[in-house]
């Protein structure tokens, strides 16, 4: 059984899946890591979710304010062996859920062009691909989405 927790990336836990994604992402992104790594340093994150199966952490993510209206999803992380069952859906799920809680209207994200299973959940959530945004425009290796939170 999954339980999902909200909490604040100061978290045992989140920290701990954040070194795994970070240890992930370093293989993934190669040459262009530190770039990306400036932009999700978790002292950012107030809102951040943890994933729990029978009291083991298994997935993370979480959001920070882009703009009045507009929640960012950051550090999206299910453990690989957990991957497939749903867990990566109910991450987001509830961090929609969250940001209309607290007034945004839009969610947007980032991901790398490499990440095709992440692209292909996120468009299956009701994601556009938009243009890039922020610290993003003029970068060829990543993706930015969007949805109205409705």
């Amino acid at each position: 059984m999954i339980q999902l927790i909200r909490t604040t990336s100061d978290h045992p836990d989140f920290g701990q899946l954040v070194a795994e994604l970070d240890a992930y992402l370093r293989i993934l992104d190669g040459d262009d890591h530190e770039f990306y790594a400036q932009f999700n340093k978790t002292s950012l994150l107030k809102n951040a979710l943890i994933v729990y199966e029978n009291e083991f952490p298994v997935g993370i993510g979480a959001y920070k304010e882009y703009d009045s209206k507009t929640a960012e999803i950051k550090r999206m992380y299910t453990r690989p062996e957990y991957r497939g069952q749903g867990i990566a859906k109910a991450i987001i799920t509830e961090l929609e859920l969250w940001a209309k809680e607290e007034g945004y209207t839009m969610a947007i994200l980032e991901t790398g062009h490499l990440q095709k299973d992440a692209i292909g959940l996120y468009q299956k959530l009701g994601y556009e691909i938009t243009e890039n945004f922020g610290q993003y425009i003029g970068v060829e290796n990543s993706v930015c989405m969007k949805k109205i939170l409705n």
